[in-house]
């Protein structure tokens, strides 16, 4: 197991997510974007390479992978590092991937 960091970028994102669905939905679905995410952080720690290399390849980023929250239209993009899992977004479906910045801090 490793365990999956995130970057300060990765950390915004969360946090406005969070923001969004509170304020959209109400508190009872953004508790469950947090339980969602808590679970695809876990999944990743588990097994690194389950994410989809296709968004890596689509920007031409080595080893950039991206993994689907369950229940929500955002995935988490990340690199497979030796010792961790480095979360560098949290990317809802609709955002241009073009305009963000995915290095691996």
């Amino acid at each position: 197991m490793k365990p999956a960091l995130l970057t300060p970028a990765a950390k915004q994102d969360r946090r406005e997510e969070v923001l969004y669905y509170s304020t959209q939905a109400g508190a009872r679905v953004a508790k469950k974007l947090v339980v969602a995410m808590q679970e695809a952080l876990h999944a990743l720690a588990q097994q690194p390479g389950i994410g989809s290399p296709a968004i890596g390849q689509e920007l031409d980023i080595d080893g950039l992978r991206a993994w689907r929250l369950n229940g929500f239209p955002l995935s988490f993009w990340y690199f497979e590092r030796a010792d961790h899992v480095l979360v560098v977004r949290l990317v809802g479906q609709r955002q241009d991937a073009e305009y963000l910045d995915v290095a691996a801090e």
